[in-house]
């Protein structure tokens, strides 16, 4: 049985604050929420368009530079107005366009969580700051799920 909620996050554990997604994953996968399945992977593929099936809503996490601190929220976001480049790294525009064009229907509602990183080189552990964003991101989720 599909749970209605999914939560995908990703990002390269590699990469410093780049985990922030698959990190977020882990955190909240541990709480062992019903109805609420977690995913990560180190980048948004278009297989994942399947994952989106049968749910209620969706939210993706990603790490950003960009985003304010600690965290950002934008949503719900809709598919990108042009179908994606060939390619296997997507952002969730581009991955809810390819769910609309295979199912010819509109995805669930899907918001994006972006978590505020500092550092994303090669070999660095995830910096203090982010863990700090990375703790009032997943307080805000708890109260997202609810």
């Amino acid at each position: 049985m599909t749970a209605p909620i999914l939560i995908f996050g990703w990002g390269n554990p590699s990469r410093g604050d780049d985990a922030l997604g698959p990190r977020f994953i882990d955190e909240l996968s541990a709480l062992g929420l019903p109805d609420v399945e977690c995913l990560s992977d180190y980048q948004l593929q278009i297989e994942h368009a399947l994952d989106l099936a049968g749910r209620q809503r969706v939210l993706f996490v990603d790490a950003s530079i960009t985003a304010t601190v600690p965290y950002a929220v934008r949503g719900p976001i809709s598919a990108s107005a042009a179908a994606p480049g060939f390619t296997h790294a997507l952002d969730p525009h581009g991955l809810l366009r390819i769910y609309e064009n295979f199912y010819d229907a509109p995805p669930p509602p899907c918001f994006l969580l972006e978590i505020r990183g500092e550092s994303f080189i090669l070999g660095a552990p995830c910096s203090e700051a982010a863990q700090r964003h990375l703790a009032a991101a997943l307080d805000w989720a708890r109260k997202w799920l609810e």
